[in-house]
C-alpha cells in the first residue's frame, strides 16, 4: 500500500490501471482527432548509399503526412496549390517565365507552382522577397533550361545570375539553370558570371543542373537542401553564406587551367551558424589540381561525408587562401570518404577527419530543422 499526495490510498494495481485508462483515453483521442504525426530530425543519412533514398522516403512526407511538423504558413500554403503552365509554343498560360512570375501577387500565401515545358528560355529572372511558395517544376523527360549571359562587369557578381530568388519557400525540380557567359580567362575584367542565387531562406532543389564558370552558384543565405542535382564551374562554384545540406549530388569541376576550387564558404566567425554539408556526393571532372575550399573568410564551415572524390582533387584538398592565419578559424572536415581523391594522409594539417560522434549533427535534416520544411518534389 502506498499513500499519494492528496492523502488518498490507493493499492499499486489500481493506480496500474488508471495509468492504462488514461493512456488508452489519449491515444482513442489522437486517432479520433487525425493519424498521429511524428517530427524526426534526427535520424542520419545511412552510410549505405543505396539506403539514401529509403531514408528520404521515412523522414520527408508529403504535406498530408507531415502537416503536424511543418511551419503554419507552409501547411496553409500548401492545402490548395495553384499551377501555371509556361510553354514556348503558346499553349500554356504564359510564354515567358517572368510573365508567369509577374502574374503573381505579392505577399502570396498559397503555393504556386510554375510549370514550365520543354526548351531553352533566355530570360533573366527575378522572384522578390514578397512572393514566397513558388516552385519551378519541369518534365523529368524534357527538362526546360533557364539561360543568361550576365557577368559580373554588367551587374555585380550577385546580380549578374540568370535567376535570383529572394523569397522564402522556393522550389525547384527537373531544371536547367545556365550562366552561358564565356569562361573567364583571366584577362576581361568582370568575367565571372552567376548561374543561380538563391538569398530565401527554406528552398529545395530537386534533380537542378546549376551550370557556369566561375561563381556558378551564389549559395548566399537561409537554410537549403539539395538531393540529385549536378553543379558544374571553376572557380568558387559553389560560395556563400547560407546553411545547406547536399545530399546525392555532383560536382563537376572544369579544371585544366588556372586555380580550381569547389567552395568558397564565407561564414565570418566561429559563432556564426552557416555552413556546407555534402553528404553522399560525387566530385568529378578534368584537372588534377581542385581544392575542396578556400578559405574566402576567415571561418569557412565545409564538411563531405561519404563522398565519392575522383582524381580531379588536389591531394592537399584545401587551401586558406594565402592567408595561414586562418588555419586556425576554418572548419573544414571529412568523414569516411571515398575514390582515388579521398587519401586523409596527404591533406593539410588543418583539416579534421571526424569521428562519428563529431559528423552526426552535419548528416541529418536536423542540420537545416529540415521536418519544419523541406517537402518532396510535386508530381504533375
Amino acid at each position: 500500500m502506498f499513500c499519494s499526495n492528496n492523502g488518498i490510498r490507493r493499492s499499486p494495481s489500481s493506480s496500474a490501471n488508471i495509468i492504462r485508462l488514461a493512456s488508452l483515453l489519449l491515444l482513442a483521442i489522437m486517432f479520433l482527432s487525425g493519424h498521429v504525426v511524428f517530427c524526426d530530425d534526427t535520424t542520419p543519412i545511412p552510410a549505405d548509399a543505396g539506403g539514401v533514398n529509403r531514408w528520404f522516403s521515412a523522414n520527408v512526407k508529403p504535406v498530408a503526412d507531415s502537416k503536424g511538423c511543418l511551419d503554419p504558413a507552409l501547411a496553409v500554403a500548401e492545402e490548395s496549390p495553384q499551377v501555371i503552365k509556361v510553354r514556348k509554343d503558346g499553349s500554356g498560360d504564359f510564354s515567358k517565365i517572368c510573365d508567369a512570375i509577374n502574374s503573381i501577387p505579392s505577399e502570396n500565401k498559397k503555393r504556386v507552382i510554375i510549370w514550365i515545358g520543354a526548351g531553352e528560355y533566355v530570360e533573366k529572372l527575378k522572384i522578390e522577397y514578397a512572393k514566397p511558395f513558388i516552385t519551378f517544376y519541369g518534365s523529368p523527360d524534357a527538362m526546360p533550361t533557364i539561360s543568361y549571359s550576365g557577368t559580373a562587369y554588367e551587374y555585380g557578381t550577385v546580380d549578374s545570375a540568370s535567376l535570383i530568388v529572394e523569397s522564402d519557400y522556393f522550389m525547384a525540380a527537373n531544371i536547367i539553370i545556365k550562366n552561358c557567359a564565356p569562361r573567364p580567362d583571366g584577362k576581361r575584367k568582370g568575367a565571372q558570371a552567376v548561374a543561380l542565387r538563391i538569398s530565401g531562406t527554406k528552398a529545395a532543389f530537386y534533380n537542378v543542373r546549376i551550370i557556369g564558370f566561375q561563381d556558378t552558384l551564389c549559395d548566399d543565405k537561409g537554410v537549403h537542401f539539395y538531393k540529385d542535382c549536378y553543379i558544374e564551374g571553376t572557380v568558387d562554384f559553389i560560395f556563400g553564406r547560407a546553411k545547406s545540406l547536399y545530399l546525392n549530388t555532383e560536382l563537376h569541376v572544369l579544371g585544366d587551367t588556372g586555380v580550381t576550387v569547389i567552395t568558397a564558404q564565407a561564414r565570418d566567425t566561429p559563432t556564426e551558424d552557416c555552413g556546407y554539408s555534402f553528404v553522399h556526393c560525387r566530385i568529378t571532372g578534368v584537372g588534377t589540381g581542385a581544392y575542396l575550399g578556400r578559405a574566402w573568410m576567415a571561418s569557412p564551415r565545409v564538411i563531405f561525408a561519404y563522398t565519392n572524390m575522383g582524381s580531379v582533387v588536389n591531394p592537399a584538398g584545401w587551401d586558406n587562401n594565402l592567408k595561414p592565419e586562418r588555419e586556425k578559424s576554418v572548419y573544414f572536415a571529412e568523414y569516411k570518404c571515398s575514390g582515388p581523391g579521398s587519401n586523409p594522409s596527404e591533406r593539410v594539417k588543418y583539416t579534421k577527419q571526424l569521428s562519428e560522434a563529431e559528423v552526426r549533427p552535419f548528416i541529418s535534416l536536423g542540420y537545416i530543422q529540415g521536418t519544419k520544411w523541406v517537402l518532396p518534389p510535386p508530381a504533375l
